[in-house]
């Protein structure tokens, strides 16, 4: 059934499979947790219960998302040994280690105070719960660092060395580790998922305003995310302009790609806004085009020159059609979060901001637009690097594990099939949560719910000492 298929596609698709599911769930709980953070220190600053209702509210979407992110991680990560074994071989004295390294302090820091940010309040107290909140939120970004410094080696590898069996090994780990484009990628990744969860939290805000546009909790987690959205939005478009920057200099084939630039332009090279990439004729096809802009963006002179793809040998060309294309969705993303963020700055001059239901349908739209940017982003940066894995040093054909394309399509089919179930049930489950407003009343960790009610029977000798089960 599957013969002729090509394995390194059929690999290349499953780790671009599982990995879309993945990215979406860490994207949304790095900026969850830190927004918890958030409203259990406001909580404890004001003492306002509504921002302790909001915490509850939130708390059980992120203990949802937060499973779901882990397991779609640990299938990912047996794919290396599976397709990628030769890849796994080769960088693995490198990436190896930096993937530990998360786990033995992002991981186990998460772990290790989850179960006190969800089930503890009541049990070790306002301030120590409130540092198991920040430990959890702290963790995210740890994750983050490690996971983004192994890509982004990949991406500009420095500091190595090759041994004697053709392995890159760490010659000066502090290199490994902050490679040229580590810095801004990280940057980019983390405020991507800070807009991401305040895009979600303005939508779920927004749905609730809609229906009554009286409700506390509703309002202030509609406000806050509107902040994020105003301020946040225009900082990440700059550090995605330095990112760009960052990516010319190291990985230029990358930016022709994205800039649908086949041809060299010697006396300035335009911004082109849309067209028809046809890598077969080497050209853009119906392209809308501004002069001279793109070469102002990139080199800050609408006259310097840009090399094309003309310049570099088609074997070494990624798939250009479908990297400029995510380009411009996630760029497109991006304007619209910073339209909205606009927008919101407006109505809530004008005092209409909790009322305005064209400003809430426009933040309902938009609750997927982070998902959306930062799969746009990711594809646009791994079929960049394309053909290589190491970027200019191990090429993708190289990188797979010796499997007969039957294997690997047999076990892709498997993925969609048990992915699209179990994922459609908890986003469904995700999205129940979401339509019930936060309640006054809910139960949760900051409330004291009844032994009985939550199924548990005191000891005896709990009950006489008068202790809480």
């Amino acid at each position: 059934m599957f013969e002729g298929w090509d394995a390194v596609v059929l690999a290349r698709a499953q780790f671009a499979f599982t990995m879309s599911f993945h990215i979406i769930f860490p994207a949304f709980s790095i900026g969850l947790a830190s927004y918890l953070a958030v409203l259990e220190g406001l909580w404890l600053w004001t003492g306002r219960e509504v921002f302790i209702n909001l915490f509850n509210y939130w708390l059980k979407i992120f203990a949802v998302a937060f499973g779901m992110g882990v397991v779609s991680g640990i299938v990912m990560s047996y794919q290396f040994g599976t397709n990628w074994s030769a890849f796994s071989d080769k960088v693995g004295p490198v990436i190896g280690p930096l993937m530990a390294y998360e786990v033995l302090t992002a991981f186990f820091l998460e772990a290790g105070f989850l179960g006190v940010m969800l089930f503890g309040l009541q049990r070790v107290g306002k301030r120590l719960h409130f540092f198991a909140t920040l430990m959890v939120a702290v963790g995210t970004l740890i994750s983050a660092f490690w996971i983004l410094s192994a890509n982004s080696w990949m991406q500009t590898p420095t500091g190595h060395a090759v041994n004697a069996a053709g392995q890159f090994v760490a010659a000066d780990w502090w290199q490994v580790i902050f490679n040229p484009s580590f810095p801004y990628r990280l940057v980019h990744m983390v405020l991507a998922a800070y807009l991401t969860t305040a895009f979600v939290v303005g939508a779920v805000g927004a749905w609730h305003l809609l229906r009554d546009s009286h409700l506390a909790g509703p309002r202030v987690m509609f406000s806050m995310a509107m902040w994020m959205a105003a301020i946040v939005a225009p900082i990440q478009i700059l550090a995605g302009d330095q990112h760009g920057l960052n990516t010319l200099e190291h990985q230029p084939v990358k930016i022709m790609a994205m800039e649908g630039h086949f041809e060299s332009h010697k006396d300035g090279a335009p911004l082109i806004l849309f067209g028809w990439p046809d890598e077969a004729a080497g050209k853009m096809r119906f392209a809308v085009e501004i002069p001279k802009l793109g070469s102002l963006i990139l080199k800050h002179s609408p006259d310097a020159p840009m090399a094309g793809l003309d310049t570099v040998p088609r074997e070494n060309w990624p798939p250009v059609h479908i990297t400029f294309w995510s380009f411009r969705v996630m760029v497109g993303m991006g304007m619209l979060m910073m339209a909205l963020g606009f927008l919101s700055l407006w109505m809530r001059w004008r005092g209409t901001l909790y009322e305005s239901r064209l400003l809430h349908m426009f933040a309902v739209a938009m609750a997927p637009s982070g998902f959306i940017a930062v799969l746009a982003g990711w594809i646009t940066t791994e079929t960049g690097r394309q053909p290589f894995t190491v970027y200019g040093l191990l090429r993708t054909a190289d990188s797979v594990s010796p499997l007969a394309a039957p294997a690997v399509a047999s076990s892709l089919i498997a993925f969609i099939i048990v992915y699209f179930i179990v994922f459609t049930a908890g986003v469904i489950y995700l999205l129940r949560l979401m339509a019930a407003p936060p309640h006054h009343d809910e139960p949760g960790p900051a409330k004291d719910v009844p032994a009985r009610a939550a199924g548990i029977t005191p000891a005896p000798a709990a009950v006489a000492k008068g202790a809480t089960p």
